[in-house]
C-alpha cells in the first residue's frame, strides 16, 4: 500500500492530504488493466460513482468521435462526472496498454475534504482543464497559425492596380499605406463599391479603404481573435507583431475549419438578411450556438461577449428591416444592462432604450416613438429575444427621451439623490450601449462624465450599490431562501454577481468613466488605487467564478428543454465547490463593508 501513498502523495489533487487521508485512499484502490483500444468510459452513461487515476500506459479523451486529448501517468478521469453527479462528457480509450487506479468518491473517505484539490475541475459542471485542451488545436492555437502574408500597397495605387496585386498573391485584402495612417480595403469593397459603378476602377485605392485597422496582437488565441472579429463586425483583422507593425491578416474563411465558427456564421447571416423572415430564422441560431461554444470549453464571460455582439447585430439588422413611419424624428436605440455591458446570461432579457432628437419647434413625438417601440419589440420577440420583464424597455417613457430630456434627468440624477428613483435609473443610465446613431446615443454617458457627482448622490448611491448582499451568515453557511418555489436555494445572480457589478457600476459612476463591463471598470479603479491591495483580483475572480457557475446552470436547462434559473440549492454542490462559493461570497462582502466605510478617503 506504500507504493500507493507514495504515488497518491505526488498528484495535485491529493499533494495537501495528510499522510492519514492518504492511507485511507489508498487502501481504497483497486487496480485495473485495459488493452490498448478498450473504452473505459463512454459518453452520456450513467453518472459514475468513481474515478481513475492512470498509473502507466495513456488514454484518449474523444469528443464526438474525435481524439481531443491524450492523458499520461498521474492523470485523473471520471471525476467530473463523480463530482457533478452527471453523465460523463466525453469517452476516453486506452491508446495503449494502460494500468489505472480506480477510486471511489474521496470526499467520502478523507476526513479533511478541503485538502483536495480538484482545481481542473472547478465548479459543478464545468470541464476546464479537458476543454481548454480540447480546442487547442485550433481555438487556442496561437493566431499566427491561421495567418496569411500582408499584400501593401500605395494609397496613390489605382483599384485595378490593387485588384491585380491581391489576385497574384491570391489574397482577398490588401493593407494600404497612406499620409493619413494604415488603411485596408477587401474583395469586399470591390464588390459593394466598384461592382455597382460607384467608383471608377481607376480611382486610387485611397478613396474607398477604411481605416482605422481592426488589429489584433500576435500573441492571442485564434478563439480571442475570434471573438474581436464577431464584436467588430469584421472580416480580416490585421495582426500586430511587439512593435506594433503589421505582420499578417486573418480571414474570415480561415476560420471555416474551425470549430468555433457558428457565431461568425450567423453574423453574416443576420447582416444579409433580406426579410423579416430571413431575420427571425438566423436568430434562432443563437441559442444552440451558445450550447456549442460552452461545450468548446470557451469561458462564459467569452461566450457572453459573443452573445452581445451577436445581438446588437440583430437588433440593427432588425431596425433597418421593421416597417417605420416616415415622420419620425432622428433617434438611437439602446441597450442596457447586462447585455450593455458585454455580460449576458443565456437566458438574460434585452433592455431597451431610446433617445430623439429635439425638434425646433418644440414638437412631442413621445407618443408617436412610443407607438414605434412597441410595434419593434414584438418583432425583437420573434427573433426570440426576451424584452424586459421589469419595465426597462423602449415603450416605457422613462427610457424613451429626447435628448435635452435625458441630459436634464441624468444630470439630475447625479446631483440629487433625492429625486423618485434617482439612484436606480442613474444605475441602469450607466450601463447603456448605443445601437443606432451612435453620437445621439451617447448622450447619458456623456452626461455621466461632464456632471460632477455630488458627495450626497456618491453616498447615497454607493448605499444602493451595496444593498445587496450575498447570502452568507454568521455561522459560514448560507443564508438561504425561507419561503416560496425556492425555499432552501440561494440566487447566484441576486448574491454575487448583482453585489459585484452594482459596485463595479459604482466606482466607475465615482470616476466619471462608464465604460465597458464589470471586469474593465474594476481594473480602472485598481489602476486609480481605489480598489486597494488584491481587492480588484478577489472580485474580478469572484465574478468570473459566479457567472460561469450560472452560464453552465442555464445551458443544462436550454439543453433539457425547461426554464433557466439563476437559483440553486447549496445542496446540488459538492463540497469543494460549495467552500469556494462561500469564500467568494464572504470576500465580497468584506469588500463591500471596506468600500462603504473608506470611500472618501479612497476617491480622495
Amino acid at each position: 500500500m506504500q507504493e500507493f501513498t507514495d504515488f497518491l502523495a505526488k498528484q495535485p489533487s491529493f499533494s495537501a492530504l495528510s499522510t492519514d487521508d492518504l492511507e485511507r485512499l489508498s487502501s481504497n484502490i483497486e487496480v485495473e488493466y485495459f488493452a490498448e483500444g478498450t473504452v473505459i468510459i463512454v459518453v452520456g452513461s450513467d453518472p459514475l460513482n468513481h474515478f481513475y487515476i492512470i498509473r502507466t500506459g495513456s488514454v484518449e479523451v474523444l469528443d464526438r468521435g474525435n481524439v481531443v486529448d491524450l492523458l499520461d501517468s498521474g492523470d485523473a478521469f471520471g471525476h467530473t462526472s463523480l463530482l457533478a453527479g452527471l453523465p460523463p462528457q466525453y469517452s476516453f480509450r486506452a491508446a495503449e496498454d494502460t494500468l489505472c487506479y480506480r477510486l471511489p468518491d474521496p470526499r467520502e473517505i478523507v476526513q479533511n475534504q478541503s485538502a483536495l484539490n480538484f482545481n481542473q475541475f472547478g465548479t459543478t459542471v464545468t470541464r476546464n482543464r479537458l476543454t481548454a485542451t480540447a480546442v487547442m488545436s485550433d481555438a487556442q492555437a496561437m493566431v499566427t497559425k491561421f495567418m496569411r502574408e500582408i499584400v501593401w500597397v500605395n494609397a496613390t495605387d489605382s483599384i485595378r492596380e490593387v485588384a491585380i496585386a491581391m489576385s497574384a498573391a491570391e489574397q482577398s485584402c490588401a493593407i494600404i499605406r497612406s499620409p493619413e495612417g494604415l488603411g485596408i480595403i477587401s474583395d469586399r469593397d470591390f464588390r459593394s463599391r466598384i461592382g455597382v459603378g460607384e467608383i471608377s476602377i481607376d480611382s486610387p485605392v485611397h478613396s474607398i479603404m477604411n481605416s482605422p485597422l481592426i488589429t489584433i496582437p500576435d500573441n492571442i488565441s485564434l478563439a480571442t481573435a475570434f471573438l474581436r472579429m464577431v464584436e467588430s463586425g469584421v472580416h480580416h483583422l490585421v495582426v500586430l507583431n511587439d512593435s506594433g507593425h503589421p505582420v499578417g491578416v486573418v480571414r474570415a474563411m480561415d476560420l471555416a475549419s474551425v470549430e468555433l465558427r457558428n457565431p461568425l456564421m450567423i453574423r453574416v447571416a443576420i447582416e444579409s438578411a433580406k426579410s423579416l423572415d430571413e431575420l427571425f430564422a438566423a436568430s434562432k441560431l443563437l441559442m444552440p450556438t451558445l450550447v456549442e461554444l460552452h461545450d468548446s470549453g470557451i469561458p462564459s464571460l467569452h461566450v457572453g461577449a459573443l452573445m452581445s455582439a451577436i445581438v446588437t447585430a440583430i437588433l440593427s439588422r432588425l431596425i433597418k428591416l421593421a416597417p417605420e413611419k416616415k415622420t419620425l424624428v432622428d433617434h438611437s436605440w439602446l441597450i442596457l444592462g447586462s447585455m450593455a455591458r458585454g455580460e449576458p446570461l443565456p437566458i438574460s432579457d434585452v433592455d431597451t432604450a431610446i433617445v430623439w432628437a429635439d425638434l425646433s419647434d418644440g414638437a412631442d413625438p413621445s407618443l408617436e416613438i412610443q407607438q414605434s417601440a412597441q410595434e419593434f419589440l414584438l418583432l425583437m420577440e420573434k427573433c426570440g429575444l426576451q424584452r424586459c420583464t421589469n419595465g426597462a424597455n423602449a415603450d416605457n417613457l422613462l427610457f424613451s427621451r429626447s435628448k435635452s430630456s435625458w441630459i436634464k434627468a441624468s444630470s439630475g440624477w447625479l446631483t440629487d439623490p433625492t429625486l423618485a428613483g434617482a439612484l436606480l435609473l442613474s444605475a441602469m443610465a450607466a450601463d447603456s450601449q448605443p445601437i443606432t446613431q451612435m453620437a445621439l446615443g451617447r448622450t447619458i454617458t456623456e452626461t455621466i462624465r461632464e456632471t460632477s457627482r455630488t458627495h450626497a448622490f456618491l453616498q447615497q448611491s454607493l448605499l444602493f450599490a451595496v444593498a445587496k448582499r450575498p447570502p452568507i451568515g454568521f455561522v459560514r453557511e448560507f443564508v438561504v431562501h425561507q419561503t416560496g418555489e425556492n425555499k432552501g436555494e440561494l440566487n447566484l445572480k441576486d448574491g454575487g454577481l448583482t453585489p459585484i457589478s452594482s459596485l463595479a457600476r459604482w466606482l466607475a459612476i465615482a470616476q466619471g468613466d462608464v465604460r465597458g463591463g464589470t471586469i474593465d471598470r474594476l481594473n480602472r479603479a485598481k489602476a486609480a488605487d481605489i480598489l486597494l491591495n488584491d481587492e480588484g483580483e478577489i472580485l474580478i475572480n469572484a465574478f468570473s467564478n459566479i457567472h460561469q457557475m450560472i452560464f453552465e446552470q442555464e445551458i443544462l436547462a436550454i439543453r433539457e428543454g425547461r426554464a433557466g434559473s439563476t437559483w440553486i440549492s447549496p445542496e446540488q454542490l459538492d463540497s469543494l465547490t460549495r467552500s469556494h462559493l462561500r469564500e467568494n461570497f464572504r470576500a465580497i462582502s468584506t469588500i463591500q463593508d471596506r468600500i462603504q466605510s473608506e470611500w472618501e478617503i479612497r476617491l480622495r
